[in-house]
């Protein structure tokens, strides 16, 4: 049987990955990379010499079918992004989905699980975390209104990911819209050197970020206070 393993990897410090993880890295006969470059500086601080492969959102299907063709042979793959769990705001599953749809029960899929941007946010959050919703990135351009609209019409806490160069946009957007008091906190650069949490109402985490230096990728929690 073929075998893939979904590996998560460190979302900022290297010493948050699993034992198990780095044990399937380097007995995987290849790596599949959101960026390999990225990936190597991982595997080279463990010392471990498995060839990658790039692979990310706008690989072609020739690359889908190298891929497939590898596990074919009977080759052991790991899928690993450049930070936190394949899978989650990334291509992971629509590849495993098409492997899947070849291979059936010829492929096992194994998760190696670890850090995750989300659940590392929702457990500081002081928000209650018994259920949520995720909704991963706004869009960029079309259909923001209505995105935010979705947003705020939710009655459980709501978990969004956001880039540096939208952080600002997105809260001011989403305050626009939101006529009722809400619980905001963002959380900026987890588990790395410059990690910082901001809480507050809209007004008061716009604040701090616009005091702060505005850098690195961003998770948003939001709460209606009813």
């Amino acid at each position: 049987m073929s075998k893939l393993f979904i590996v998560a990897t460190p979302i900022g410090n290297l010493q948050d990955i699993t034992l198990r993880a780095l044990h399937t890295l380097k007995e995987s006969d290849f790596i599949l990379c959101e960026d390999t470059r990225v990936t190597k500086k991982l595997l080279n601080h463990y010392e471990i010499d498995t060839p990658t492969i790039s692979y990310h959102h706008h690989s072609s299907d020739k690359k889908t079918e190298e891929i497939l063709q590898l596990l074919k042979e009977g080759k052991t793959l790991s899928l690993a992004t450049d930070a936190g769990t394949p899978g989650i705001s990334d291509p992971g599953n629509e590849l495993i989905a098409t492997l899947l749809e070849d291979l059936g029960d010829k492929l096992s899929v194994a998760p190696i699980p670890g850090p995750s941007a989300l659940t590392a946010a929702a457990s500081i959050s002081a928000m209650p975390m018994n259920e949520f919703i995720f909704l991963g990135y706004p869009p960029k351009k079309r259909k923001r209104k209505k995105f935010f609209e979705r947003v705020v019409s939710s009655d459980i806490p709501v978990i969004l990911y956001e880039s540096v160069h939208r952080i600002i946009k997105t809260l001011e957007e989403i305050e626009q819209i939101a006529k009722d008091k809400y619980d905001v906190m963002v959380a900026r650069e987890i588990t790395k050197q410059f990690e910082s949490i901001y809480r507050g109402t809209f007004e008061e985490v716009l604040e701090q970020l616009q005091k702060d230096k505005v850098k690195g990728e961003f998770v948003i929690i939001l709460r209606e206070v009813k």
